[in-house]
């Protein structure tokens, strides 16, 4: 019997092994492939080896190895991508606030986010970092009761919410957020200067109808905790984490909402954010709709050997919140839980008949 007959079918025999190339590995589980392979080898011209050598690609594909461990890390950081959608709510009045269980707070979040103005159609009207309005300088009310005179500073009144005697308050924006810091709340814009001259109400009155596109991202405490969409600055109140909407002048607020993407952390692939294109229309008039998340860290190890440190996240049913009371809070809850298991996602390259 020839020599290459006895070589073929030993190797025929041989169901599954694992040839190690690079950093992966390739497992050759089709005997036929095999069979095919070495008749290339002794018969380099015929139209056999020709033919295996042109579907020797079909026979290739990847697969993922998953693996489950205990997540020992400590201190991280987290990033979250979010875009987010509401149709029936204004820019000017939309916030963003984060919190954790260790105490860290976030409130009323401006920088690396980004809104866009759209009307009832979803156009995009306008699209601007966060922040109403702009100061103007004519004539402003100065701290100490008069007008701005030629040559002179600017120091405008932050109306009793001065943390020191040198603080000022130039802007509808810095007082509000001095106000914030204070805990307390702006019954009437129209009663501070810097919130009429700037026409801080009629801006309000101007997007009305509007909605808006909010995106950006987050970086937080790898932690538990939750952040959260809501109309008006947020503040702390006798321990109570509360929203001044007493400013807007407006008796109710749709939160209806569509999550065009949420993810955490970086991409790779095959990751699955379960709540990209989700949408919710709130059908009462006043209402809290709450996610609760759970955040799975995830390690993905790809052919090369290259990694990529992410996380995935599932999601439990939503629950809504809804009462008739008028000082029912208006918002969007994104509750977040840690899972204490990583996974890691390697993908191997695979041959099959």
């Amino acid at each position: 019997m020839p020599l290459w007959i006895i070589f073929t079918l030993l190797v025929y025999l041989s169901m599954k092994f694992i040839w190690r190339v690079s950093s992966f590995y390739i497992e050759l589980r089709c005997p036929m492939l095999i069979l095919k392979f070495c008749w290339f080898l002794f018969f380099p011209y015929s139209l056999s080896s020709v033919i295996s050598l042109n579907f020797a690609g079909l026979y290739l594909h990847a697969v993922t190895e998953t693996k489950l461990v205990v997540d020992t890390s400590r201190g991280e950081r987290l990033r979250i991508n979010f875009d987010v959608t509401f149709p029936a709510l204004a820019c000017s009045i939309l916030s963003l606030d984060a919190m954790d269980i260790s105490g860290e707070q976030h409130l009323d979040v401006r920088h690396d986010i980004i809104k866009k103005r759209i009307d009832a159609h979803g156009n995009v009207i306008e699209t601007r970092q966060d922040g109403i309005g702009h100061p103007k300088i004519e004539k402003p009310l100065q701290r100490h009761g008069g007008r701005l005179e030629h040559n002179e500073t600017y120091c405008g009144s932050c109306y009793g919410a001065e943390a020191s005697d040198d603080d000022c308050c130039n802007s509808c924006e810095e007082v509000r957020e001095a106000y914030r810091k204070k805990g307390w709340a702006i019954s009437n814009p129209d009663l501070i200067d810097q919130c009429k001259r700037e026409g801080f109400l009629q801006q309000i009155k101007e997007e009305e109808g509007e909605g808006c596109n909010i995106y950006g991202f987050l970086d937080v405490n790898k932690v538990a905790g939750n952040f959260h969409f809501a109309p008006g600055k947020s503040f702390q109140q006798s321990n109570v984490h509360v929203h001044d909407l007493l400013a807007f002048q407006m008796d109710s607020f749709n939160i209806s909402h569509k999550i065009n993407r949420l993810a955490f952390g970086d991409y790779f692939p095959g990751v699955i954010n379960p709540l990209d294109g989700v949408l919710w229309l709130q059908q009462t008039p006043n209402a809290m709709y709450q996610y609760f998340l759970k955040v799975v860290s995830t390690v993905f190890t790809d052919v090369n050997g290259n990694t990529i440190q992410s996380n995935q996240v599932r999601c439990r049913h939503p629950r809504l919140f809804s009462q008739s009371n008028p000082f029912f809070p208006f918002v969007l809850v994104f509750s977040l839980e840690l899972d204490m298991r990583s996974m890691s996602y390697c993908p191997i390259a695979v041959l099959c008949n």
